[in-house]
């Protein structure tokens, strides 16, 4: 049972190639990479290699992305979708992994975990939020999670189509694990590797952005 792999992409022209030729050497050939408004060739470079790419005309954010690649995944009936980033931070080896408790029908959904597994250079400000991010989500969804902004996840048909996702942007992760939660779908974390290069640092989330979004969802859940 070969998974669906969807990958939301932003001006990622400088290392797409890399990751999908990664992918389909590994033997993942059902790609769908979500061009989200970019600005570059990423759509090109990855149609250039056969892969169906879907694109937003503006760039609406991460969250949006992967609701449009899961929405068009369940349309085309796969069984497991797994969400995969563009930059090259995950190693294709590892999905595998995470797709063997949804096969064996243990669970619905794994989400990856870096700090269960590895990371390799990872700044220590990214740390210091991250494990923000892990208090924030149990304070206020008590879930007891190790890693709860880990783009790195699979899915069950079953469980992706109870998801209901409108954050657009990055608020979408704690939102997803809100959902899950909500809906009583059965999960476990599974150890992944996140490496994290000169690339990788310069367009990831700033802490500033992450503060931001952290006020969003805690007026958000105040105003509940």
């Amino acid at each position: 049972m070969e998974p669906v792999i969807i990958i939301p992409a932003y001006n990622e022209e400088k290392v797409i190639a890399n990751v999908l030729k990664e992918l389909q050497k590994q033997n993942y050939h059902n790609l769908i990479v979500v061009d989200d408004g970019s600005k570059d060739n990423t759509a090109k470079i990855a149609e250039s290699l056969k892969v169906k790419v879907i694109r937003h005309p503006i760039n609406r954010g991460q969250g949006a992305a992967l609701k449009t690649g899961i929405d068009y995944a369940l349309e085309q009936g796969n069984d497991i979708l797994v969400t995969f980033d563009a930059d090259g931070q995950f190693k294709v080896e590892e999905i595998k992994a995470m797709i063997e408790p949804i096969q064996k029908k243990e669970v619905d959904v794994t989400l990856g975990s870096r700090f269960l597994g590895k990371t390799v250079n990872m700044p220590f400000l990214k740390k210091v939020t991250l494990k923000g991010g892990v208090a924030f989500t149990y304070l206020f969804s008590r879930i007891k999670l190790s890693d709860t902004h880990n783009g790195f996840k699979a899915f069950s048909k079953e469980a992706a189509a109870k998801l209901e996702l409108r954050q657009d942007r990055m608020a979408h992760a704690s939102e997803m694990i809100d959902e899950i939660n909500k809906k009583k779908i059965k999960y476990k974390e599974v150890p992944v590797t996140v490496i994290y290069t000169d690339y990788t640092k310069e367009k990831g989330q700033s802490i500033t952005n992450s503060a931001r979004i952290v006020f969003h969802l805690l007026m958000k859940k105040v105003a509940k």
